[in-house]
């Protein structure tokens, strides 16, 4: 506790981490306010149905991300998830497209080229999807919104125009807050949800169905869970690398020994997102075929069995391809040659990038079997009898959220305080986080 405090000192010493830090609250709090703001025109007493239809599933996890604001038809309804989705585009087209391609070895006007264009998708997507989100308000929650075709050109404006403004926020949180803003509005979004749901758990609870024994031991597992998650996001294998000797004038170096870290987990949680979009497509389906398809719909609920099996199938296979594109061996070979660097024992160019390769493909496999575990843990936790609402915290997508998130916005406050020689948040070694935010690679 002692160094808690004496750590909280040292950042409020440092003026720039301390103005940082304010600036990333401010902006969080204005998104939360933002969230409570439901569209003109829309009856928030009537909005039964769509509170209803985001209580779980795809849709639940959509309001998740959004911190509420989908089922409370907000004009921040849409949150940054369109912003994600072309992210995730453009980065599926650096893979394929040779211009992309181009952009990505330009460095930092390559980068801003490559943002603007994200930014553009992000408002046609946007525009896609507002009107959708309007047709289901209408149908799920009948007479909540107003009538006219006026009004749903005026909605769909305060839509599209409340993404862009929540794309800004997490912008300026990149530029001049702490951490990675559209990482940092996604865990917000679903920490916010996060005292409703134990709420709901201790009422459920306390009905009978287990009393605060049970509620105690769901706490304990949760946090046993999290632990996992950490270790799964922080697991790293090192690769030695060693570097020539060099001549700097008429003195003579000896070789640099370093270690290049290949992590357990590079494709972060998009496998996860991938392969839980793919699965809403038969429920769906099943969905729109009435009673005639209720066998096929049961065959995926959720909750079933073939639902959890094919979800972790698919979240491996996704690992491996998410990481085929975050992951290049070439690239990484010809780096280490041009800089005068060589594994120990592997020789330069084809045998480098065939090593390569197979390290990384040996330290996935573990990796993509952990990721498809958390995938799957909220059906088991559902099946034990916890809430729909807080068995979403028990893995899956939003959990590896909050860990990887909170430790990439950890490790950024440990770095200003090493570097004006204070001590870190930890006691040894370095809290290591993500390669990336949410939307770079989650």
């Amino acid at each position: 506790m002692k160094r808690f405090i004496e750590t909280l000192k040292n950042i409020y010493k440092i003026e720039d981490l301390r103005k940082r830090i304010l600036f990333t609250l401010g902006i969080l709090l204005i998104y939360r306010l933002g969230v409570h703001i439901v569209l003109p025109g829309v009856d928030p007493d009537k909005l039964a149905g769509l509170e209803r239809q985001t209580s779980e599933g795809i849709m639940g996890l959509l309001d998740m991300f959004s911190g509420g604001a989908f089922s409370q038809a907000s004009i921040f309804a849409l949150g940054i998830m369109p912003y994600i989705s072309a992210s995730i585009v453009i980065q599926l087209l650096s893979v394929a497209i040779p211009y992309f391609q181009k952009l990505q070895k330009e460095g930092e006007s390559g980068r801003r080229k490559i943002n603007q264009i994200t930014r553009y998708l992000t408002v046609i997507i946007t525009l896609l999807q507002a009107p959708g989100f309007l047709a289901n308000l209408n149908s799920t929650a009948p007479g909540a919104m107003a009538e006219g075709q006026f009004y749903w050109i005026l909605a769909i404006m305060i839509l599209v125009t409340g993404t862009i403004f929540v794309m800004w926020l997490g912008e300026k949180i990149t530029d001049r807050g702490i951490g990675n803003g559209i990482s940092l509005l996604i865990m917000i979004g679903i920490i916010a949800r996060l005292p409703e749901a134990l709420i709901q758990e201790f009422s459920l609870r306390m009905e009978g169905q287990g009393g605060l024994v049970m509620l105690l031991m769901e706490i304990v597992i949760l946090l046993l869970v999290i632990i996992f998650c950490i270790l799964l996001v922080q697991g790293t294998r090192r690769i030695p690398v060693q570097y020539a000797k060099r001549i700097v004038g008429n003195k003579q170096y000896g070789g640099v020994r370093q270690y290049l870290p290949l992590k357990v987990n590079m494709a972060g949680v998009m496998p996860i997102i991938f392969a839980q979009a793919l699965m809403f497509v038969p429920i769906a389906i099943a969905g729109f075929g009435g009673s005639s398809m209720s066998g096929f719909a049961a065959m995926f609920h959720p909750t079933g069995f073939w639902y959890s099996f094919i979800m972790a199938i698919m979240v491996i296979l996704f690992t491996y391809f998410y990481t085929a594109i975050q992951f290049n061996p070439t690239q990484m070979a010809e780096d280490m040659k041009r800089n005068g660097g060589f594994i120990p024992g592997v020789k330069p160019g084809k045998k480098t990038v065939e090593f390569l390769d197979t390290i990384m493909s040996r330290i996935t496999l573990p990796g993509s079997f952990f990721l498809a575990l958390v995938a799957i843990l909220p059906t088991f936790a559902v099946l034990a009898g916890v809430g729909q609402g807080f068995s979403q915290f028990f893995g899956g997508t939003s959990l590896l959220i909050m860990v990887g998130v909170i430790l990439d916005t950890l490790q950024q406050i440990e770095s200003h305080l090493l570097m004006r020689h204070y001590d870190g948040l930890m006691k040894s070694g370095r809290i290591k986080g993500r390669a990336g935010g949410v939307a770079s690679g989650m």
